[in-house]
């Protein structure tokens, strides 16, 4: 008769007969042989489901951001804000929501077209993500359209910030190189600003902060700074 052969088994393997607290060299053949393709089945589908995991960490990820800049999309965004109102509710403390849309950026596209407008827009998420902090929420809200989220903020402070963001957009400019002769194209941002109210839900928040903004790019407007 021969001999029964020898295992090698892996760590994983290894540690589910320890936890099942089986001796393979004690069982005969044929029940050795079912405990050996069912231990296998075991650690192949805890592979299969760490696999599954980390592409649905991956999924989660890329249904929350932005198909464009590196910021949250708007249903991310809104989700944001409804945990933020939750948590100022819980611990008393102030919130502001800031509005941006961009001054002029209909003529970046019609003049240079989409992939300068694209560029544009990543221009701005990289200064919006650089001059707020990380506890704070930035998102695109669609098209040339913000959005920013500070806890702990109180309006007056994110007033201040409003005006620092504005300037940095408003220093941004695209122009053509090559050719003297075709626009350049002066960015800006209107931003309306708005402390969240008790009892005000995070749509009705983000509507006022959007009235806010509009206000603030008539004012612009009147001062020539805004074109569309």
């Amino acid at each position: 008769m021969a001999k029964d052969e020898i295992h090698t088994y892996s760590g994983e393997y290894r540690a589910l007969l320890d936890a099942l607290g089986l001796d393979l060299p004690r069982l005969d053949r044929r029940t050795r042989a079912a405990i050996e393709a069912l231990c296998e089945e075991v650690v192949s589908l805890r592979n299969e489901a760490g696999g599954l995991r980390e592409a649905l960490a991956d999924s989660e990820l890329l249904a929350d951001n932005d198909t464009l800049c590196p910021v949250f999309n708007r249903r991310a965004f809104e989700r944001e804000v409804r945990r933020e109102i939750a948590l100022s509710i819980r611990f008393q403390t102030p919130l502001s929501l800031i509005f941006i849309d961009l001054d002029n950026f209909k003529l970046v596209n019609d003049i240079y077209g989409h992939a300068a407008g694209d560029s544009v827009l990543l221009k701005v998420a990289g200064i919006l993500m650089d001059s707020t902090r990380e506890t704070d929420i930035v998102g695109r809200l669609g098209g040339d359209e913000f959005g920013v989220v500070l806890a702990h903020a109180t309006f007056d402070d994110s007033q201040l910030k409003a005006a620092q963001l504005a300037a940095a957009i408003d220093a941004l400019e695209v122009r053509d190189q090559s050719d003297r002769a075709t626009p350049i194209v002066q960015i800006g941002a209107s931003c309306g600003v708005v402390e969240w109210r008790g009892g005000q839900s995070a749509a009705a928040l983000i509507a006022r902060a959007d009235q806010a903004m509009f206000l603030q790019k008539s004012r612009r407007k009147a001062t020539g700074r805004a074109i569309r």
